[in-house]
C-alpha cells in the first residue's frame, strides 16, 4: 500500500481543442528540468491534430492512456491506472469542454501544478462564449500561456490580460508569438491617469483598478486613491481594519466573488458588514499577512457611508 512518501504529483494541462496542449507537453517532456527516473503516466482526454511523439514517450519512460469518455475520469478508473502503470508522476491533458472543477482524483494523488493554454487568435470567441469553462480552468492555474499572439495589438492584449487576470489572480500570464514571449508593459490600459498623485476610480472601473493594483502595487505606492466600495468585516482582524471591496463577476453569474483591499482606519469599528462607503486613502505597496505577499494596503484618512451601487463589477 502507498504511504505518504509515495504520493503522486499530478500536472494538469488545461485548454480548448487545438490550443497547443499536446505541443506544450511534447516540448516539456524533452526538457532537462522535467526529466525523472520513474514512470510518467500521460492521460489524454481529447485528441487534436498534433500527435504525441512515440519516440519521445519511449525515451522518457512515459506511458500514454486515452480517456475520451468523461465518465471514465473516476477515482476507481484512475486507481486502476495507478495499479497498472505504477507512475512516479501523472500528466493530464484535460478536455476543455469538461468542467475542470469536476475532476476528482485518488487520495494519494495531488495537483502539483495547473497550466492553462489558449490560442490568442481566438481569445475573443473564448471570452464571449466559453467563460463558464474558462473560470474553473483558470481558478487554480499557476501559469497561463497564450500562444499565437503575433499581430495582435498591445491594447487588445491588455484587454485579454485583464479578463484572464480576473479569473487567475495568482497566475503568471504569458503571451507568445512565433519567436517566443511577447514582452512589454502593455498589460492593462487604465481609464484613469496612473501618473497622477491622486487617482479617483469610477464605480465602473473598480475591476480594472483592483486587478492592476493587486498585480503591480508598486505603481500605486504612495498615491492617494478614492473609490466606492462595500464593507467586509473579518473576524480576528484588528478593530482598525476592514476590507473595502465590491462583488465581482469574474467569469459568469455562478462565480461571484468579493474582491477587496485591506484597509486600516481609526474609525473602522464604526462600520458593519455590507455598509456602502466612499474611501479616501493612501495606498502603500507592502507585505501584508492577509495577502501572504506584497500587495496594496490602504491607510484611509476619510471613510463615509454612501448609498448602494446597483451594478455588479464585470470583466
Amino acid at each position: 500500500m502507498n504511504n505518504k512518501e509515495q504520493r503522486i504529483p499530478v500536472f494538469l494541462i488545461n485548454g480548448f481543442l487545438e490550443a497547443g496542449k499536446t505541443k506544450f507537453i511534447n516540448f516539456t517532456l524533452e526538457q532537462d528540468y522535467f526529466k525523472t527516473d520513474g514512470t510518467t503516466l500521460l492521460i489524454v482526454c481529447e485528441e487534436g491534430e498534433e500527435d504525441y511523439h512515440t519516440d519521445v514517450l519511449g525515451k522518457f519512460n512515459t506511458d500514454i492512456v486515452y480517456i475520451e469518455d468523461k465518465e471514465n475520469i473516476s477515482i476507481p478508473k484512475l486507481l486502476e491506472l495507478e495499479k497498472k502503470y505504477s507512475p512516479e508522476r501523472i500528466l493530464i491533458e484535460w478536455n476543455g469542454m469538461w468542467m475542470q472543477d469536476e475532476l476528482k482524483i485518488p487520495p494519494l494523488w495531488f495537483i502539483n501544478q495547473t497550466i492553462s493554454i489558449f490560442d490568442t487568435s481566438t481569445m475573443d470567441l473564448y471570452l464571449k462564449n466559453m467563460k463558464p469553462f474558462m473560470g474553473p480552468m483558470l481558478k487554480n492555474s499557476e501559469l497561463v500561456i497564450c500562444n499565437r499572439a503575433d499581430n495582435i495589438s498591445e491594447e487588445k492584449l491588455g484587454e485579454y490580460y485583464l479578463a484572464l487576470k480576473a479569473m487567475a489572480s495568482e497566475a503568471e500570464i504569458v503571451f507568445e508569438g512565433e519567436e517566443g514571449e511577447i514582452r512589454g508593459d502593455f498589460c492593462i490600459q487604465t481609464p484613469y491617469d496612473i501618473d497622477s498623485d491622486k487617482i479617483t476610480v469610477k464605480p465602473e472601473h473598480f475591476g480594472i483598478f483592483f486587478v492592476d493594483t493587486m498585480d503591480r502595487s508598486e505603481r500605486y505606492d504612495g498615491k492617494d486613491v478614492e473609490f466606492s466600495a462595500q464593507v467586509l468585516r473579518v473576524p480576528g482582524f484588528p478593530k482598525n481594519c476592514l476590507v473595502a471591496g465590491r462583488k465581482c463577476m469574474t467569469c459568469c453569474e455562478a462565480d461571484m466573488q468579493f474582491l477587496g483591499f485591506i484597509c486600516f482606519y481609526d474609525g473602522a469599528d464604526a462600520f458593519k458588514n455590507r455598509d456602502w462607503i466612499k474611501v479616501r486613502a493612501k495606498l502603500k505597496s507592502e507585505y501584508n499577512k492577509q495577502y501572504g505577499r506584497v500587495g496594496p494596503v490602504l491607510y484611509a484618512f476619510d471613510i463615509v457611508r454612501t448609498g448602494p451601487l446597483d451594478e455588479v463589477v464585470a470583466f
